[in-house]
Formats: C-alpha cells, sequence, structure tokens
C-alpha cells in the first residue's frame, strides 16, 4: 500500500521498534487497547496477541478493507473492533468500551500529535496510559528535556508523567520520514493534580503565561485582567487582576519578579493559580 503523505502516513517496518512499542504500553491480558492509525496493521496483530480487546481507528478508506481481511477472525470474535474514522472527528465521550479502563498504543501522524494530546487528556474519558510513537523533537518538548518549560509539556505533565523510552530512526519507516521518532510514553494519566484548582482557570493562566515567549511572566499574567472565571458552574467576571494582585501571589510561591513561563515548574503554576483565584475572590 502506498503511503499518503496528506495523511501524514509512515508505515512501521521494524521489529525491534515495534517491540519497544509493546513494552512500552505494558500490555496486559485483561487490557482493552485503543489504536490509531492501525496502518497496515503490524502493531495491530502484536497488540491484539497480549491484549483483551483492541479498538483501531483507521481513516484511511483504502486500508479499511486490508485490515478487514487479514483480522476477519479477530473482528468476527469481537477481539477487535474496526472503525473507519477521522480520530480528530471521534467523540472521544462515545467510546465502545468501558471509559474508565483502556490505555493507548498507536504510531500516529506527526501532524496529530498535539491535538491528539489535548483531546485524549484533557477529555472526561482519560486513558490510563499513552503510549505514542511521535517526532523526536516533540516528545523532547514534551518531557522539557533542555530543562525549559512550555505549553506544550506542562499541558501534558498537569494530566500525567511523560517519558521517552526509545529513539526510533527514520529507516525504521517506509518510507522514511525526514525526522527521527521518540516512543513517548504517558503514565498514571489522572486530574489530580487539578484537585483544588479550576481546569479552565489553570490553562487561562497557562496560556496567557506563554502568550509572548520574551516576556516576562508576571508582565503576560497582566492580561488576565477581566476575564470570566469558571466556579461552582457560574461564569463570574472579575473586575480587576491587576499587578498589585499578580505581585503578592508570585511573592507568596516564591516565585522571581523576573521570571519567564518556562522556567516555572508545574507545582508552582498549580500553587499560583490557587493564589490568584484566593486574591479575586
Amino acid at each position: 500500500m502506498k503511503a499518503k503523505k496528506s495523511l501524514g502516513q509512515h508505515f512501521l517496518k521494524s521489529q525491534v521498534a515495534l517491540s519497544a512499542i509493546i513494552d512500552a504500553g505494558d500490555i496486559r491480558a485483561d487490557d482493552i487497547v485503543l489504536e490509531i492509525g492501525p496502518g497496515e496493521g503490524i502493531l495491530t496483530e502484536r497488540l491484539l496477541q497480549l491484549a483483551e480487546k483492541v479498538i483501531a481507528i483507521e481513516k484511511d478508506f483504502r486500508l479499511i478493507p486490508v485490515l478487514k481481511e487479514k483480522f476477519s477472525k479477530e473482528i468476527k470474535s469481537g477481539k477487535l473492533d474496526l472503525i473507519e474514522k477521522d480520530i480528530l472527528k471521534f467523540d472521544v465521550s462515545k467510546m465502545p468500551f468501558d471509559i474508565r479502563k483502556y490505555k493507548m498504543v498507536s504510531n500516529i501522524p506527526y501532524y496529530i500529535t498535539g491535538q491528539v494530546l489535548r483531546m485524549f487528556l484533557g477529555s472526561n474519558s482519560q486513558p490510563e496510559s499513552m503510549t505514542l510513537l511521535v517526532q523526536k523533537e516533540v516528545a523532547e518538548r514534551v518531557v522539557a528535556k533542555d530543562g525549559k518549560e512550555s505549553l506544550l509539556s506542562l499541558s501534558v505533565k498537569v494530566f500525567g508523567r511523560p517519558k521517552i523510552m526509545r529513539i526510533v530512526g527514520r529507516g525504521a519507516f517506509s518510507p522514511q520520514p525526514k525526522v527521527d521518532s521518540a516512543i513517548l510514553h504517558i503514565e498514571n494519566i489522572s486530574r489530580r493534580n487539578l484537585d483544588n484548582v479550576d481546569e479552565k482557570f489553570f490553562f487561562k493562566v497557562l496560556h496567557s503565561g506563554f502568550a509572548h515567549k520574551r516576556k516576562q511572566l508576571l508582565s503576560n499574567l497582566l492580561n488576565l485582567q477581566n476575564t470570566p472565571i469558571i466556579k461552582d458552574l457560574l461564569t463570574l467576571r472579575v473586575s480587576k487582576l491587576g499587578k498589585e494582585e499578580c505581585v503578592r501571589a508570585f511573592l507568596e510561591c516564591e516565585i522571581d519578579l523576573k521570571a519567564r513561563a518556562e522556567d516555572i515548574s508545574l507545582e508552582k503554576w498549580l500553587k499560583l493559580c490557587k493564589s490568584l483565584l484566593i486574591g479575586i475572590k
């Protein structure tokens, strides 16, 4: 099957990389696994050998008959659900299985990585873990390999613990991509970090903090004034969140007044949000 460039298809061929993904996913006999973009089914085949059930979502209509023929027995027995759908148009809340217990293991197109992370980590049907073969550079940004946080890294870390399990060279795919890949594993996915912080407010603060990368965090956060805050399911209007309130919160959280957003850890971002909310009640 010729890969479609428009779909960002790069079919995985390396058995070594395949085994590394399976190991990272920690698939058990009672697991339900969601796979995005099964392609020609090389990963699907291994998942079916280990998991109780696999749900594979494929956008490319050309691959559906190939997969149906290859896995006819598994589809007939109910071990494999094959869904022809664009994952970005898929309603996560209508998963055809127990939404409390599933793992995601996928080799996804590079161009939808950010959307897939936001879609599933921020949903009410979060997976237990996500094991994704993604662009190496993106994986390094997620784990903040250079020690600098980003909107992407913090948006992932607030929900789970990301780790790069293995680098996969471009030669592991057909056709070869122009860059190397990495197996990114996100475990312990939950909303525990947000137990005492309004989620919508947290992300408003986060987006404001990274709005102008070269500016200091304090300056960026002044844009939060007159922001609608969601609390107790009611939309309240904050009259003002000025410099005085922000400085107080920074000092309370022991954040340098000249710090930039990339220098602040997740723990301090959460503390900052709590302090800002207290200051504007």
